[in-house]
Order: C-alpha cells, then sequence, then structure tokens
C-alpha cells in the first residue's frame, strides 16, 4: 500500500501516485492554503500576496499573535467578501485535488487545513473518507483518524479530549495513521517558525498499545522524520507537495 500525507494542492503528483494501482492512504490536508516555502496558496489568491508575505514573516519570526491581529485587522474590513472568495477557492480546489483520485481505491482522512464536510462530499468513488475507524488492508489492520491540533480554530483542528476519545474507540490496531504527530519533540516541530504541533492523545496511545507502526505528517521540515516510540516506528509521510513521493508500505 502507498501512504501520503500534506498534499496542499499538488494535483498531478497525486494523480500520478493514484494511477498505480495500489491502495492509497491519504493523511490529511489536502488542498494548498500557504505553502510557506513560496507564500502561493488560496490565501494569497484570496486576500493578495502582500498580506500573506507579512503574516507569513510574522509567523516565521515566532510572532503568532501579530499575526492573528494582522488577520483580524483585514478579516474586518473584508468580511462579506471575504467569505465568498473563500468558499469558491476552497470548493475548486477540492474539486481538482478529488479528481486527482478518480479510479484509484484510497481511503482519506482529513487534517487542520481542510474542511471536512466538502472533503468527504467531492471524494469520487472508490475513495472511502474516514473520520475515525478501523479498516483492513492487505491483511493489516489500520487505525485512520483524523483532525489536526487545535491553533487556529480551523474546521479540521480536533481538540485533544475528542482526540483520545477517537483513539480509544479504534482500540489496538498494527498500524496507527493520524494527520497529527504525537507529542515528541523532534518528531512535532517544524524547524522552520519552530512551533510545535503534536497530540499528547496520540503519543499516549503509542504507549498503551503500542502498534508496529505510527504513519503521521502535519510537521512539514521535522527535526527528525523517523522515531521510535516503545516498540513503535513513528515516521512522518510529509511534505507531499514539495517531494511529490508517496512511502510504500509492505506488510
Amino acid at each position: 500500500m502507498l501512504l501520503v500525507a500534506d498534499v496542499h494542492g499538488a494535483v498531478a503528483a497525486l494523480r500520478s501516485v493514484a494511477s498505480l494501482g495500489e491502495p492509497l492512504l491519504v493523511l490529511g490536508d489536502l488542498i494548498n492554503f500557504i505553502d510557506y516555502r513560496s507564500n502561493d496558496g488560496i490565501l494569497a489568491e484570496v486576500a493578495g500576496r502582500e498580506l500573506v508575505d507579512e503574516l507569513v514573516c510574522l509567523r516565521t519570526a515566532g510572532d503568532f499573535a501579530g499575526a492573528s491581529q494582522v488577520w483580524r485587522r483585514f478579516a474586518e474590513s473584508h468580511e462579506g467578501d471575504l467569505r465568498r472568495l473563500f468558499d469558491e477557492h476552497v470548493n475548486a480546489a477540492y474539486a481538482d485535488i478529488c479528481g486527482a483520485l478518480e479510479g484509484a481505491q484510497a481511503w482519506v482522512t482529513y487534517g487542520n487545513v481542510d474542511r471536512p464536510d466538502l472533503l468527504e462530499r467531492m471524494l469520487p468513488s472508490g475513495s472511502r473518507f474516514v473520520e475515525a475507524g478501523v479498516v483492513e488492508i492487505e491483511g493489516v489492520k489500520i487505525g485512520l483518524v483524523g483532525g489536526g491540533a487545535p491553533s487556529l480554530g480551523t474546521p479540521g483542528e480536533v481538540s485533544e479530549h475528542d482526540m483520545a476519545a477517537r483513539l480509544e474507540a479504534i482500540g489496538p490496531v498494527d498500524m496507527l495513521c493520524t494527520h497529527v504527530a504525537p507529542a515528541v519533540a523532534p518528531l512535532a516541530k517544524d524547524v522552520i517558525g519552530g512551533r510545535e504541533k503534536s497530540s499528547q492523545a496520540v503519543l499516549d496511545y503509542l504507549v498503551t498499545h503500542e502498534p508496529q507502526y505510527h504513519y503521521f505528517g502535519d510537521i512539514h521540515q521535522p527535526q527528525a522524520v523517523e522515531w521510535r516510540v516503545g516498540t513503535t516506528r513513528c515516521r512522518n509521510l510529509g511534505y507531499f507537495r514539495a517531494t511529490g513521493r508517496a512511502t510504500h508500505h509492505a506488510p
């Protein structure tokens, strides 16, 4: 089977992977809100490149409060048009990225930048949306749990309480797949900007249930790509938008 995370609008690369004919797991963040390498994305298309450059500069410097203040001022002065433009661009982005999965056998969950309702509705036949649940692929029992760590109040964020409940509900599995990283500092901290995004609930699950593998994304430039938590081999799959490469898992 093949696994990807943090697709962020990489339509051609996803279509190429989907055409290989193997079962495919997509672990969230399908649309491109901001590409911090280039500042391209939906936000720049809607709000303009100058504003995005300012926001990225502030966030990269660690001034998240300042970035939030800049955004609030802009949003308050463009409220009506902003909502309409975002909806138009997000719908178009999901149409493109979900179209890339046409004909594939895929299981898809969501990340923090996703709109779970739109993603579920726009996936093609053959692709299954999984918010949280257990699937069996090639004889491997896989727990698939979507959602990102709370940060900006986006629709794809999941509280630690809800994440813990979802993980408890799936029970022991051979492989855990999440969007969010476990609360292990080298896996959870992006070297660009230095902000940690992780889940203690995911780490607690790994310690308790010891799946053989844990695959995740969300952190685009992690300090470490692989780590062991007890007997569990943890691996960051991202950043697919940058690499265009899927990870192959052989049972």
